[in-house]
């Protein structure tokens, strides 16, 4: 709370030089338009593939933490949730290399797919929009997007002029559960046709508190150990400190736009549940414990990575293309293990990532792009963890999508091939993926859209799978990867349904299903080696099934305010020949109610999810639980874009261990949480 009393000020005093300096704020109503989906840009409402967008209002306003943990909840989405610190989305209970993250369409260029404790060098605080497609139709960003892509849209390469010469946003909060503060924002100014952009996040926590002790019952009953619950207490090391910080300078004409960008990420953060056995050296502490020769040391990472970008786009003004945009981005990323004060195992990634996407002219209700993407990448891991070796990646990318809407009725499809090469001490190997899908739709009539596709992707297997052996301290597993592993192919149908009635009433609908052929998944062998359970990579045959809804009823609307009901659900199944495949999320299902009344807004929401005990060899079941949320805000009238709130977090201090994460029986979710905080538009 003392953070926020500090960081009201400067956020709101920033946000009156703002409103000095920039005319009148307009607010334009439009279309939700999803660019992520496809290079033409489609309506959420209007298209098969699976879509939710966190807009500038909600990332403001959204919680301080990782990606996955503030992409929680959303329908088919849950979190890897390794503590505070690194948190990847997890996507119909798929994770890791089969959900693609981005940066403003980009790939991250970093290691945060390799292991469930490494972060995603992208974070939601520095992003004004965050778009998350669901399932494999996503052709535009190859095999790695077999779960659904996550595009995390910074605006740090402008792409127009701001309306009044200024824009920005700067947001600040605390929270009471890890003693916790965010505080950051970004400026974009033009000086006739250059736009400049600057931004900075600084987000600290403390190790936070939890309502049960951090071992489960359960995991204590299978070492032989009673359970005792001691109440609440603290989750040690699960601490985060993080800076970002960037800045970016576009040329805007009649034409288009072409720009640049540079991006420092650092960031420090315990990895709780984990530590690493070292041997007192000869007559140290003798006197303390005679019999206690060996002493543990907390593992801490730190992360660093420095990003360079360049996109652009020109528009034609006549002929079959209306315009031509380019984006690339060259990173440098190191991600370090620390036991206690010494360096242990060093990851780093270097490389490039680049698309150039033509879009057609739109004709007849015809749409269509074409494009290329190709990434080169050096991984490379150092110590005495290193279980995966040095690896060379190589990919390339063609693909082309198009749509044909008559109004009533049309298709959209898509095809791409895509060809990986990986080049490491261990051996070399190379694979040729060709992807394709297929929809129909129909819009029977006003606010009614039905859809159904089918289609088929391949993925190359990831360096991991191939090459790795050794011992892999956040998974608690010796892995051994397998070179002689094949491409990963899914075939998927999903049946989509949107219904709008003049927005009193707005409900969407997915069901899919999805068939594995040579699913590459991690296998227990029964040996141990290292103190450690052997896991083999092996492939199998698998499926996945699921439904996921949402739905919106407008109970009240007047003059100056409005009451709507929510509610929401998803569920996904997934078997193998080899078994229920590991850390597959229950059902979730939520309900709550969200109102406006005159600047005051207010959300209430109660979100059940269910206990788990269809699990894989080595994995403990988890007990479903209840989480209540609450939010109130405040738009000050003498400043237009600003907000004052307060919310309360899992307000019964619910014991929570997300089924998806690997901490789940070593580290719960944080308990009950009061956030506070300011944020402000301009």
């Amino acid at each position: 709370m003392r953070h926020v009393v500090s960081t009201a000020a400067l956020v709101l005093a920033a946000g009156l030089a703002g409103a000095a300096a920039a005319q009148e704020r307009r607010v334009v109503t439009v279309e939700e338009v999803v660019i992520t989906a496809a290079p033409y840009g489609v309506t959420a409402d209007a298209t098969t593939i699976a879509v939710d967008v966190l807009d500038e209002e909600d990332l403001l306003t959204a919680p301080s933490a990782g990606l996955g943990d503030v992409l929680n909840g959303l329908p088919g989405v849950r979190s890897t949730s390794f503590a505070a610190g690194a948190s990847r989305p997890v996507i119909r209970g798929l994770a890791g290399p089969r959900v693609q993250v981005l940066t403003n369409g980009v790939g991250l260029i970093d290691a945060s797919a390799l292991s469930p404790d490494h972060q995603v060098a992208a974070d939601p605080g520095e992003a004004t929009r965050i778009e998350v497609l669901r399932g494999p139709q996503t052709l535009a960003f190859g095999g790695s997007a077999i779960g659904g892509v996550v595009n995390v849209i910074d605006g740090r390469i402008p792409e127009e002029i701001p309306e009044g010469g200024i824009d920005g946003r700067v947001s600040a909060q605390s929270s009471s559960v890890d003693d916790g503060y965010k505080i950051g924002g970004g400026v974009s100014f033009a000086a006739g046709p250059l736009v400049f952009t600057l931004d900075a996040l600084r987000r600290e926590s403390e190790d936070y508190d939890i309502p049960a002790p951090a071992e489960s019952r359960r995991q204590l009953e299978a070492e032989g150990e009673d359970y005792e619950d001691t109440g609440e207490t603290t989750l040690e090391n699960s601490f985060v400190n993080l800076d970002a910080y960037g800045a970016g300078v576009s040329y805007v004409g009649g034409w288009g736009f072409v720009g640049l960008s540079v991006k420092r990420t650092e960031t420090d953060y315990g990895v709780p549940g984990h530590a690493h056995e070292h041997e007192h050296e000869e007559g140290e502490d003798e006197d303390h414990d005679e019999d206690h020769e060996e002493e543990e040391e907390v593992v801490t990472i730190g992360l660093e990575q420095t990003r360079y970008d360049l996109s652009g786009a020109y528009e034609f003004v006549a002929g079959p293309l209306s315009q031509v945009r380019f984006a690339g981005g060259y990173a440098d990323y190191t991600h370090t293990e620390f036991e206690g004060e010494e360096t242990g195992t060093v990851f780093t990634s270097e490389g490039y990532e680049g698309r150039v996407e033509f879009v057609q002219r739109r004709r007849g209700g015809w749409d269509g792009a074409f494009g290329v993407q190709a990434l080169s990448r050096d991984f490379n891991a150092i110590g005495d963890e290193a279980y995966v070796p040095q690896t060379d990646i190589t990919e390339f990318g063609a693909y082309t999508l198009q749509r044909l809407d008559r109004g009533t009725w049309g298709l959209e499809g898509g095809l791409r091939v895509d060809t990986r090469d990986l080049d490491s001490v261990a051996a070399s190997e190379s694979f040729t993926n060709v992807s394709g899908s297929v929809g129909v739709f129909a819009k029977p009539a006003d606010g009614w859209f039905v859809g159904l596709s089918v289609s088929r992707n391949g993925r190359a297997p990831t360096e991991a799978e191939l090459f790795a052996e050794g011992p892999h301290i956040a998974t608690r597993a010796f892995e051994i990867g397998d070179p002689t592993l094949d491409n990963e192919e899914v075939t998927s149908l999903e049946a989509a349904l949107h219904y709008e009635d003049e927005g009193l009433f707005e409900a969407d609908l997915h069901l899919f299903h999805a068939t594995y052929d040579g699913f590459i998944d991690l296998r227990p062998t029964g040996a141990e080696e290292d103190e450690l359970p052997v896991f083999q990579y092996v492939q199998t045959d698998a499926e996945f099934y699921g439904a996921e809804a949402e739905a919106r009823v407008t109970a009240w609307e007047g003059a100056n305010g409005s009451l709507a009901l929510t509610g929401g659900f998803d569920i996904v199944r997934g078997s193998t020949d080899l078994g229920a495949p590991a850390r597959i999320p229950p059902f979730s299902l939520t309900a709550g109610v969200e109102g406006e009344f005159g600047p005051l807004v207010a959300r209430f929401k109660a979100r059940r999810v269910g206990s788990q005990d269809r699990v894989a060899e080595f994995e403990l079941p988890t007990d479903a639980y209840t989480r209540y949320d609450a939010f109130l805000g405040w738009r000050p009238a003498a400043l237009p874009g600003a907000m004052v709130f307060v919310e309360g977090q899992n307000l019964s201090d619910e014991e929570i261990r997300e089924h998806a994460s690997f901490l789940k029986d070593l580290a719960p979710s944080p308990g009950r949480n009061v956030r506070v905080g300011v944020s402000y538009a301009f």
